[in-house]
């Protein structure tokens, strides 16, 4: 059982590790942030990261702007009077660095597809012959190497579960628009029976898979994914079980 809350505990630490990593995506090496100057007649700053928050700044042309962090398809910035507001992908792509050259926002195109940091998504499909629906996050080390955890619910005729897996994930080809790729990790399956005469006890135990899959770029910042896992879980009786995963679903980089 310490097992399996230590790797829980990992989960966790996946899962939140977009939220702490991302105010560092645009940082120099020098832990400078990024610096660009408006080329437009102005930039409008809003108060949050969409079209329906409200317009509450406006940085005029010629003067510079820091990058902080983005999310999704908004960049938040800090000007010069020391005012921090969001500013769309559309309009930040109209600035340019100190140099000239356009701010390199790869995030939301082919480029982006085949280099980001993270990925989120959610998936339908089947675990061992029940319904399964999960959901998954990930960072990536390079274009070809990423760390990935997920969680997943089993709805069953006679049992239901939980899972929840960690590990690697390779990607030989990532600059296909469908490209191929393999896994391999750790994990705990926890089952709970349906209730009957005789009700047996829930069990928990480690898990470990192998498997591949294939993604495919539709546009903007969206991928398909659909992949295969063959999972051993390691029983307390020392009688292995083999269990297979199918799912598809949708997924976004950023």
């Amino acid at each position: 059982m310490r097992s399996a809350l230590t790797a829980l505990l990992l989960l966790l630490a996946m899962l939140m590790a977009p939220a702490v990593c991302s105010a560092h995506l645009f940082k120099h090496h020098a832990r400078r942030y990024v610096q660009v100057y408006v080329k437009t007649p102005y930039l409008e700053l809003h108060t949050g990261p969409g079209r329906g928050y409200p317009v509450f700044d406006v940085v005029p042309r010629g003067e510079s702007v820091t990058v902080l962090f983005r999310r999704t398809q908004w960049l938040k910035v800090r000007t010069r009077r020391g005012a921090e507001g969001w500013a769309s992908e559309d309009d930040m792509l109209q600035t340019v660095l100190a140099d000239g050259r356009a701010l390199p926002l790869h995030i939301g195109n082919r480029a982006g597809f085949t280099s980001h940091r993270f990925e989120a998504g959610a998936f339908a499909g089947v675990y061992g012959g029940a319904n399964l629906v999960s959901a998954y996050t990930s960072l990536s080390f390079n274009p070809q190497l990423a760390v990935e955890a997920s969680v997943g619910q089993i709805l069953g005729r006679y049992s239901n579960g939980v899972t929840a897996d960690i590990g690697l994930t390779h990607v030989p080809m990532p600059q296909w628009r469908l490209s191929p790729f393999l896994m391999l990790g750790l994990g705990v399956l926890h089952v709970e029976p349906k209730a009957t005469l005789v009700q047996p006890a829930n069990r928990t135990e480690q898990t470990a898979y192998v498997g591949g899959g294939f993604r495919y770029y539709i546009g903007r910042s969206f991928f398909l994914r659909a992949e295969y896992k063959t999972h051993v879980v390691i029983t307390t009786q020392n009688r292995n079980q083999v269990e297979d995963e199918w799912k598809l679903g949708f997924a976004v980089f950023f």
